[in-house]
C-alpha cells in the first residue's frame, strides 16, 4: 500500500507539472513497483488515467477549452478500437506486451524532445467551428490508432492525442489540451470495460494509487506555471527512456515478474 501511495503521488505530480504524459509510467509502476501482474496493472492504470484526466478537465470546462463534437468523434472511434486492442493484448504473452510498451515509451520520449506547438491542419475554422469534410477522416483515423494503443497497453494516449489535434487537425493548443482530456476519459472507460474481466483487481491499491495521483497532480499544478516547461519536458523524456530500458531488460531476463 505504501508503494502504491508513493508511486501514485509521483505520477500525479508529473501529470500536474507536465499537463499530461506522466500516466505512461503507471503500468511500469504498478507491475514493478507495486507488484501487480500485467493483466491487473493494465485496467488499474486505466482507472488512474481516467480519474486523473477527469480531475484535470474540471478547470478547463469553466474556461470553455473543449471542442466537444470533435472529442465525441475522436473518442467514439477510439472506444471501439480499445476493445480490439484489449483482444490483441489477451493473445500476446506479457513479455511481448512489455517489450512493445517499452518501444512505445521510447517513441513517446523522442516526441517529447521534439515538442512542437505550431498549429497545422485544416480542421479548425475561425470562430471555433470545424471543417468536417477534411477533418472527419483524420479524426476517425487518429482516434482508432490511439484507442487501439489504449486497449493494448493501458495508456491514455495524451502524448499522441495532442500532436494529432494540433498538428494534424489544427486546433489551438489550449483547446487541444482540454479536448484531449475528454478523449482520454472516454478511451480509459472503454479500455477498462474491455479489460475488466481479465484479472481480479485489488481495488484498495487501485483507489490508493488513484487518490495519491489526483492529490499529486492538483498540488503540483499550482507551481507548474513557475517552472521552465521545456526543461521539465526534456528531463521527463530522459526519465521515460530510463524506465523503458528497465522495462525492456526486466521483460527479457525476468518475464515471470509480469505474469
Amino acid at each position: 500500500m505504501a508503494a502504491a501511495l508513493g508511486l501514485g503521488l509521483i505520477i500525479g505530480m508529473l501529470l500536474g507539472l507536465l499537463g499530461g504524459g506522466g500516466s505512461i509510467l503507471a503500468v511500469p509502476a504498478l507491475v514493478y513497483g507495486v507488484g501487480m501482474p500485467l493483466a491487473a496493472a493494465v485496467p488499474t492504470s486505466l482507472v488512474v488515467v481516467g480519474i486523473s484526466s477527469a480531475t484535470a478537465l474540471i478547470p478547463r470546462l469553466r474556461e470553455g477549452q473543449v471542442q466537444w463534437r470533435l472529442a465525441a468523434v475522436f473518442g467514439a472511434a477510439g472506444a471501439g478500437a480499445a476493445f480490439a486492442g484489449a483482444a490483441v493484448n489477451r493473445l500476446l504473452e506479457p513479455r511481448v506486451v512489455l517489450v512493445g510498451f517499452a518501444t512505445m515509451m521510447v517513441a513517446a520520449g523522442v516526441r517529447m524532445l521534439r515538442e512542437q506547438t505550431t498549429v497545422g491542419g485544416d480542421c479548425a475554422l475561425p470562430g471555433g467551428g470545424i471543417n468536417w469534410r477534411g477533418c472527419l477522416p483524420k479524426a476517425i483515423g487518429s482516434g482508432v490508432v490511439v484507442g487501439f494503443l489504449t486497449g493494448l497497453f493501458g495508456v491514455g494516449g495524451g502524448f499522441l492525442i495532442i500532436p494529432a489535434l494540433v498538428l494534424l487537425l489544427g486546433l489551438p493548443m489550449t483547446v487541444a489540451v482540454g479536448t484531449s482530456l475528454v478523449i482520454i476519459v472516454i478511451n480509459s472507460l472503454a479500455g477498462f470495460a474491455a479489460h475488466a474481466g481479465d484479472a481480479a483487481l485489488d481495488y484498495r491499491i487501485a483507489l490508493a494509487f488513484t487518490a495519491a495521483a489526483v492529490v499529486g497532480s492538483l498540488a503540483s499544478a499550482r507551481v507548474a506555471s513557475r517552472l521552465p516547461a521545456e526543461r521539465l519536458r526534456r528531463w521527463f523524456a530522459y526519465l521515460v527512456f530510463a524506465v523503458a530500458a528497465f522495462v525492456l531488460v526486466q521483460a527479457l531476463i525476468n518475464p515471470s515478474a509480469a505474469g
